[in-house]
């Protein structure tokens, strides 16, 4: 018993640091949007399509707790204060940002293209006013390209936002994000910090593989996915040909999107969007 006492102990003791996802960082989480939300007292911003990323004041982690094996060169320099922002390519390229976070090897000629885009400051005890002017302070005196701050505007009212939405998805964008002018950065669902998109997304776990028919016979023709109170439902739009040949495994977890739900309390018009590398880290 005390052989394996010492080995266990061995083990973990040799353990590389890295080797493993850490405790998610303790993240400010949006709300929904909804139309008792005076948009006059938030500032607002595109919904960048990236990878989340939380700086610590000395390394990059993910939304979920891993270590972003970033280039040395693409962090030197930066503040030693906590940083919260998305690591971003530009609209549509989020699997290639993704797969660059995921594949854990520094390809400086991939990185070159990647921004650290922020948008808040975790550690500042000011409303969201006050740490925007501490960040545009922070980073213009970083003057480093790819260490940038999310573009912040306000609006005078809701139709003013509904038009900035649709302007921003008709060029490629996927929503926008609002910060309460007053709110304090706390970790956990936040009506401070709000969400406005067309279509509302879930995730969901792939159970199986519904076989194809007509064009997509020898193919995946839909998937079926479970969500977590035990509904299962089909996802067929939205998979490309090269997913529907080498379709998402079975247990893996996928973002979908839809509008509403039917009279049964499925999703409606629910379309596949992406394969959910790393579940969200739960409300604190």
């Amino acid at each position: 018993m005390r052989a394996c006492l010492l080995l266990l102990l061995s083990i973990l003791l040799l353990a590389p640091a890295g080797s493993g996802a850490a405790q998610p960082p303790p993240l400010m989480l949006a709300t929904d949007y909804d139309s008792s939300v005076e948009a006059a007292d938030y500032w607002v911003s595109e919904k960048l399509d990236g990878v989340r990323g939380r700086w610590d004041g000395r390394a990059l982690w993910t939304r979920g707790g891993r270590r972003i094996e970033a280039p040395d060169w693409f962090v030197a320099g930066w503040p030693t204060v906590a940083m919260d922002g998305e690591l971003w390519i530009g609209r549509g390229r989020f699997d290639q940002v993704s797969g660059l976070v995921r594949a854990g090897h520094r390809d400086d000629g991939a990185w070159r293209q990647v921004r650290f885009m922020v948008f808040d400051l975790p550690g500042h005890a000011g409303g969201f006013g006050e740490r925007l002017s501490e960040l545009r302070r922070l980073l213009d005196g970083a003057a480093i390209a790819w260490l940038q701050p999310v573009p912040q505007f306000r609006v005078p009212d809701a139709a003013v936002l509904q038009a900035r939405l649709q302007a921003v998805v008709a060029a490629g964008g996927e929503g926008l994000m609002l910060h309460h002018h007053d709110a304090r950065y706390r970790a956990g669902r936040s009506d401070g910090l709000r969400k406005l998109k067309p279509h509302a997304d879930a995730e969901a776990r792939v159970v199986a593989h519904l076989p194809g028919r007509g064009k997509y016979a020898g193919m995946t023709g839909a998937l079926l996915v479970e969500r977590g109170d035990g509904v299962r439902f089909r996802l067929g739009s939205g998979l490309t040909d090269a997913q529907r040949a080498a379709p998402p495994p079975v247990g893996s977890l996928v973002t979908y999107r839809y509008s509403g739900h039917t009279v049964n309390g499925l999703p409606r018009f629910a379309r596949f969007l992406r394969v959910r590398h790393e579940p969200a880290p739960p409300d604190p």
